[in-house]
């Protein structure tokens, strides 16, 4: 019988098996999928990818490198399929279309071609996990009277809509799905400006300081933790 994948998770539990032989890319997939909340496990080929697959019973989602020593992508997906129907993305350098066919006539549900976006990655991850209904489609967060809709860009307090900059709407996002959690100011650099931005970590505080005053009384809600960081909390 196939695995059954139709379960609402909680997202901070969702894991997700890189399998790639060089480290440098399964490296940067998980500092991205993890700037998301995704547990990432690594595999350096099919065979460590099988023996990670077995053992973790929840795998939620496999990325899977084509060309790999002792058993590439191709191997390890067909082993895959014989006991699941976990979402697979293949990786591969190549922009051969009959690479492509071959892997979705093995049941690959995206291919993505060698060099790629790690953030269009991270998209498609999300879109593929909302598709197998292992993330909740609903993208709203809310807390203590501030409503933020990612699908529509929009942060709303009491009722009335917030003009926010990008990165002070990606700020109050992290800090609503982290509420009550310390966060210093080298995670949030890390999570939220992630590799765009290599730089002094104050950019925080001054993101920090005009957030709070587009909030209002709300803005409260962002404390200081001194010689640290911040922290979101309701009064």
């Amino acid at each position: 019988m196939y695995s059954s994948y139709r379960e609402v998770y909680d997202m901070k539990k969702i894991k997700i098996l890189v399998v790639d032989d060089e480290s440098r890319m399964r490296k940067l997939v998980k500092d991205f999928l993890g700037r998301e909340g995704y547990q990432v496990l690594e595999a350096g080929d099919g065979l460590e990818a099988m023996e990670a697959f077995y053992a973790e019973k929840d795998i939620a989602l496999i990325i899977l490198d084509v060309m790999m020593p002792k058993m590439d992508g191709w191997q390890t997906c067909r082993e895959i399929r014989q006991s699941s129907k976990v979402p697979i993305i293949m990786l591969t350098a190549r922009g051969d279309e009959r690479d492509e066919l071959q892997g979705f006539n093995l049941g690959v549900d995206e291919y993505i071609s060698k060099p790629f976006s790690p953030k269009i990655l991270v998209a498609r991850v999300n879109a593929l996990l909302r598709r197998s209904n292992v993330l909740d489609a609903d993208e709203h967060v809310e807390a203590g009277g501030i409503v933020v809709d990612k699908a529509a860009h929009q942060v709303q307090v009491d009722g009335k809509d917030v003009e926010l900059s990008y990165k002070e709407f990606e700020l109050l996002s992290y800090f609503l799905e982290n509420q009550g959690i310390a966060l210093s100011r080298e995670k949030i650099l890390n999570n939220v400006w992630n590799y765009d931005y290599f730089g002094d970590a104050r950019t925080i505080d001054t993101h920090v300081k005009k957030l709070r005053s587009k909030l209002g009384e709300k803005g409260e809600y962002i404390k200081t933790i001194w010689g640290m960081g911040y922290k979101f909390e309701v009064n």
